[in-house]
């Protein structure tokens, strides 16, 4: 069972820190909350949660089928290599830009926030590599084995830690909102660091794992 708290913990931080950077979703939980409340607002956050789940699950399949097919087992480690190496250099990038960013804003009405999020979420399919990526390094560390208690904890943990931080957005973006310039671009920098460590785990996974 101590695998399971680790495979929590660490799914749970990688999902909370992918939705740290504004972006469409956490953007438009936070307008919404601001619109129309912040239970609206928790409504459309528990949607676009609940589609990341089903995209984990999505991962979870892929990697699965990848991974029972030993010829695969060192192409899933570099595409996992390419998946993270891709968002370190993204987020790197993005850190490095000083424009101001700017969201195309989309009209959330009251009714049906909870489907909006999921809808709005399921247009963003750029989770489902990273939890690829996420659940390659987690299988060769041990932390998952695709057994049924395994993938649940993956892809509940994906979900709250997307929920978490929507909901930081949600409650407390009109107190961050002074300071959002500064709190993207060292979120990217953190973001981007934390990709590169996870690219030296798989380099080493690949090149010296037995």
């Amino acid at each position: 069972m101590e695998h399971l708290a680790i495979l929590f913990f660490a799914t749970f931080s990688a999902a909370l820190m992918g939705v740290v950077p504004p972006g469409l979703i956490n953007m438009t939980a936070a307008k919404v909350s601001l619109t129309k409340g912040k239970a609206n607002g928790i409504l459309f956050a528990t949607g676009a949660s609940t589609t990341v789940v089903a995209q984990a699950y999505v991962a979870v399949l892929i990697s699965k089928y990848l991974y029972n097919n030993p010829f695969v087992i060192d192409i899933l480690l570099k595409i996992a290599l390419v998946v993270f190496g891709f968002f370190a250099v993204y987020f790197f990038i993005v850190a490095r830009k000083n424009k101001e960013k700017k969201f195309k804003e989309v009209d959330v009405s009251k009714r049906g926030s909870f489907l909006k999020g999921m809808l709005l979420a399921l247009v963003n399919l750029l989770p489902i590599p990273y939890f690829c990526g996420l659940n390659a390094a987690w299988k060769v560390s041990g932390w998952i084995k695709f057994q049924l208690w395994d993938v649940l904890t993956f892809i509940i943990a994906a979900g709250a830690g997307t929920f978490a931080m929507l909901y930081m957005y949600v409650v407390y973006f009109d107190k961050l909102q002074a300071k959002s310039d500064r709190f993207s671009r060292y979120s990217d920098y953190v973001l981007s660091v934390l990709m590169l460590i996870l690219v030296i785990i798989t380099f080493i996974r690949i090149f010296y794992g037995e």
